[in-house]
């Protein structure tokens, strides 16, 4: 068996969710589904358990390959050893689409059941896009929260999905989200580091049992939308060294410590190994205060999903004024 064993957290839906995961948004260009598929069996060999995808990513029959092929040989025993987590892209998020959408994704990870299965985003699309990642702001529609939410329900109750969440939720969604909802969201997945660190967010949710999931834990280093502002801050440089860790292990680190789990996404097989080796270390809390003082800012404003349209026009709509 490859790697350590990864930390796992309860969800309020009864399942366990690794604290690290692989994060699998992809630039263009994309690597094949086989070179794909390579990598993600070198994450499971090195201890990653989680892999975090979307149908717009692209990434979930790859996933489905790796599995596979780790099950072949005999790096894990079966399916079940793996978390899998995908989530409709918009132009599926609607109360008629959800389920054939989870159909089709788990067709291409070639698996009977997600292990989360998530709302990407808090908007809608046109479901009938050429190409579903280039759109206008007349394309954008309003979003219907009950019904979306009734379908990812149906999910559940399906057994297609083992959990169920959202991504990109504030408190005034998730408030609203809890009214309405039989089965409330295990996980909200956000952009999270200690950059922007989601104070009042994360204290929403853990009063509410919804476990805080982070994206982007790295601050989307050399992504053309994140920054340095994680990876080239003085403060986490310094206890990075006085640990002799990394900042990258330092920054996930830190997220751990906050009780959420992080998507860490590199395709090297060594930086791999080091985003799990966080572990034997701690943050002191005179370590977690310094870290309070990273100035603070969102780096994905998501302006292309405000439309007239649409359920947001302003930015302050789209994140429920915490901006």
């Amino acid at each position: 068996m490859g790697g350590k064993k990864i930390p796992e957290v309860l969800l309020n839906s009864g399942e366990k969710i690794p604290v690290i995961g692989m994060g699998t948004s992809i630039d263009p260009p994309r690597p094949s589904n086989a070179d794909l598929a390579s990598i993600f069996v070198d994450a499971i060999e090195v201890g990653y358990r989680h892999f975090d995808s979307a149908s717009v990513y692209g990434t979930e029959e790859a996933i489905g390959l790796a599995v596979a092929k780790a099950v072949e040989l005999g790096l894990i025993k079966s399916r079940d050893e793996v978390f899998i987590t995908s989530k409709p892209w918009n132009t599926d998020a609607h109360h008629d689409l959800i389920v054939p959408a989870l159909k089709t994704t788990l067709k291409k990870l070639g698996v009977e059941y997600v292990d989360l299965y998530l709302i990407h985003w808090p908007v809608r699309l046109r479901h009938d896009l050429e190409n579903p990642t280039i759109f206008s702001k007349e394309d954008l529609l309003p979003f219907d929260v009950e019904g979306t939410w009734k379908a990812m329900e149906e999910c559940y109750k399906l057994g297609l999905a083992k959990s169920i969440g959202v991504c990109n939720y504030g408190i005034k969604k998730l408030t609203k989200l809890l009214e309405i909802a039989t089965i409330p969201p295990a996980v909200n997945q956000v952009e999270m580091n200690s950059s922007w660190q989601q104070g009042k967010l994360r204290e929403f949710c853990k009063q509410n049992g919804i476990h805080v999931s982070a994206w982007s834990a790295l601050g989307a280093y050399k992504i053309f939308w994140g920054s340095g502002a994680v990876m080239e801050n003085p403060i986490l440089q310094d206890i990075a060294t006085a640990k002799g860790k990394t900042i990258a292990q330092v920054a996930l680190r830190w997220v751990y410590q906050q009780g959420s789990s992080a998507m860490a996404k590199s395709f090297n097989k060594e930086r791999m190994k080091q985003n799990l080796d966080i572990f034997d270390f701690e943050l002191s809390e005179e370590e977690l205060e310094k870290i309070k003082h990273v100035p603070q800012r969102r780096q994905y404003k998501g302006e292309m999903w405000l439309s007239e349209n649409g359920s947001c026009k302003t930015l302050e709509e789209l994140w429920d004024g915490d901006i």
